[in-house]
């Protein structure tokens, strides 16, 4: 087998994270994204090292058993957001849960299973998302304007997805809305490679209790074209505010960015109507969301997750008389979710904006035993005289700095939590706690994440000699 050549095989099996393991004819094995079990496609070898192959999929010959008749999203295959929209949600919940347990064992230490615990579905499994993130840019090389998601294995292409399924319906209004009012004023988008052009990004979030709609339109400071720039966003505003919606806007905000990376990042913000914030509900508290304000992605599933948390906490001993630190802490929800269970929680986060946002909704919820520190955790560590009784850590993706852990492990706290949106990187962290004296106790999947292959793991662990 060589690269680029295009073969055909089954896929057997799906390992986390989006791994398709192929089988060829003659028994050649191939690595590649985006494959259900028991799927025959065509694929292109794209690398061959070591003896390990990696394709790409070109065409799905025959589908999968377990593969629905039709896909559940009219955009599934075309949009690289979503993996699964072809699969039934039990389906879907089946197949992460096998992969993550299978993940897992290889590196936990114990005699049997018992310390997992499958995993919980979402409350919804359409339209579940309060933050989307849309793109300007064309379907195809010069062709008309575009403003969706990339389109699957492109950089460059983008899908308008005006019938995204994982999008509240309010979504799909603003960007079909946005999308032709920019078209017919003729206004350009960013081109990666030559850096030229106006329209970058949209950026709609809801909340799922109140309701609230934040719309950002993300553009670079150079020409918008034919009409003044005031004058163009004025009527883009006037555009959303006559939109007949089911949720109520609560502002429209333009961004500026000049930045080369393709990412909504905040060089200048002017609100056009109404604030920069709004706020959702979670398990009867109320927190405040700016634009650019970290919160899960999923508002009802955040609470499955965190009830698991607080059911992992449980009566922990030495909790309620004491100390519980919150690592990586974003905008404070575990920790005002855990408040009530503690003498006092710390918060470290190291994105100043949060910080500042975990503070005031602490103080809106009436919890005077919370405090935020700002700061990178490893260094944060060191200027907090209270040492912890319990330690929760919700680390971004690439998981917790090696030499964080290892202060974090010299604590010798009787319990600790982890959460990942990263299974991978708990599977790799879970071999240096466990070498320091902990073994897992539970681990629960939440799936905060319909339709898509990700999936959040909450995981107990338990000091042996306590």
């Amino acid at each position: 087998m060589k690269k680029g050549e295009i073969r055909e095989g089954t896929i057997q099996k799906a390992e986390f994270p989006n791994k398709g393991l192929l089988e060829t004819e003659d028994g050649e094995k191939v690595i590649v994204k985006n494959g259900i079990p028991g799927q025959k496609v065509r694929f292109r070898v794209q690398k061959k090292r070591k003896g390990k192959c990696e394709g790409q999929i070109l065409e799905i010959l025959e589908k999968s058993p377990i593969e629905q008749a039709e896909a559940d999203c009219v955009h599934f295959g075309v949009c690289g957001g979503c993996t699964y929209q072809n699969l039934a949600y039990p389906q879907q919940l089946r197949l992460k849960e096998e992969q993550i347990k299978e993940m897992l064992s290889a590196v936990v230490k114990a005699d049997d299973n018992s310390w997992f615990e499958g995993i919980k579905a979402s409350p919804v499994q359409f339209g579940y998302r309060n933050k989307m993130e849309f793109s300007f840019g064309d379907a195809y090389k010069d062709g008309p304007l575009a403003l969706g998601m990339h389109k699957r294995g492109s950089f460059y292409d983008i899908v308008t997805v005006d019938q995204c399924r994982i999008a509240d319906s309010d979504y799909n209004q603003i960007l079909i809305n946005a999308l032709d009012y920019f078209s017919k004023e003729e206004v350009s988008y960013y081109k990666k490679n030559s850096h030229i052009g106006y329209l970058r990004h949209l950026l709609v979030r809801k909340a799922a209790k109140t309701g609230e709609i934040l719309i950002g339109l993300v553009t670079t400071t150079q020409s918008c074209g034919r009409k003044e720039e005031s004058v163009l966003l004025d009527g883009f505003r006037d555009l959303m505010l006559g939109l007949e919606l089911q949720g109520k806007i609560a502002g429209v905000v333009h961004i500026q960015n000049d930045r080369v990376a393709d990412a909504v990042i905040n060089e200048g913000m002017q609100i056009l109507y109404g604030k920069d914030y709004f706020y959702e509900e979670l398990l009867g508290l109320k927190f405040k969301i700016s634009v650019f304000s970290f919160f899960q992605t999923n508002s009802l599933g955040a609470e499955v997750l965190y009830e698991t948390v607080r059911d992992f906490i449980g009566n922990t001993p030495g909790a309620a008389d004491g100390v519980i630190y919150d690592l990586y802490s974003g905008t404070g929800t575990i920790a005002q979710m855990m408040a009530p269970a503690a003498r006092k929680v710390i918060g470290v986060e190291i994105v100043e904006e949060a910080v500042l946002a975990a503070r005031e909704n602490a103080q809106r919820n009436g919890l005077d035993n919370c405090a935020f520190l700002a700061g990178d955790v490893l260094k944060a560590l060191d200027t907090i005289e209270e040492k912890p009784d319990l330690v929760i850590l919700d680390p971004p993706r690439e998981g917790v700095h090696p030499k964080a852990l290892e202060q974090i492990l010299g604590y010798g706290v009787e319990k600790m939590v982890y959460i990942s949106c990263k299974p991978t990187s708990l599977a790799r962290d879970l071999e240096v706690i466990q070498e320091k004296g902990y073994q897992v106790e539970r681990v629960c999947c939440v799936d905060l994440f319909p339709g898509v292959y990700h999936v959040e793991v909450a995981c107990c662990l338990q000091r042996k000699d306590s």
